[in-house]
């Protein structure tokens, strides 16, 4: 692996059960565990995971489709069931929508057109997020002193 390849986020607590993530550009997002006076608006990390893989496609989507024609409208829906099981909690049954509509008009049909395409190919190779749901890779812990 190069020093290029590495992607990194910190979460710093920030009361009981909320949370911001801040990437190495500066970018925050805060988050929590959906109990507390900010549960209404907060996200969850189950629910950042869902918007992680709904994102990561739509970005690819958009950028094959769009330099055809803009979209009058693009929505995309991530959703999957929560179990606890001899696995532990997970989700399963997970499921990403797209709704996508072209105006008439020039590059309106070869946007349609290759829709399907780039849907499929964000799922096969392109999106990160869900290749690395899919492979299954592993995640290490540790605990770092101070």
């Amino acid at each position: 692996m190069t020093d290029t390849s590495l992607r990194s986020v910190t979460v710093e607590r920030t009361s009981t059960g909320h949370f911001v993530a801040t990437n190495v550009r500066g970018g925050t997002i805060s988050f929590g565990t959906a109990s507390g006076p900010d549960a209404e608006s907060e996200f969850t990390p189950v629910e950042l995971l869902l918007a992680a893989l709904g994102g990561c496609t739509a970005v690819d989507v958009d950028v094959a489709t769009s330099r055809h024609a803009e979209p009058d409208a693009f929505r995309v829906t991530v959703t999957g069931h929560k179990v606890t099981d001899e696995l532990g909690n997970r989700l399963t049954d997970l499921r990403v929508s797209f709704h996508v509509a072209f105006p008439d008009g020039e590059g309106a049909e070869r946007a349609r057109a290759i829709l399907p395409r780039a849907v499929r190919s964000s799922h096969d190779r392109l999106c990160t997020v869900s290749r690395t749901v899919e492979t299954g890779t592993p995640v290490a812990t540790e605990i770092e002193e101070g």
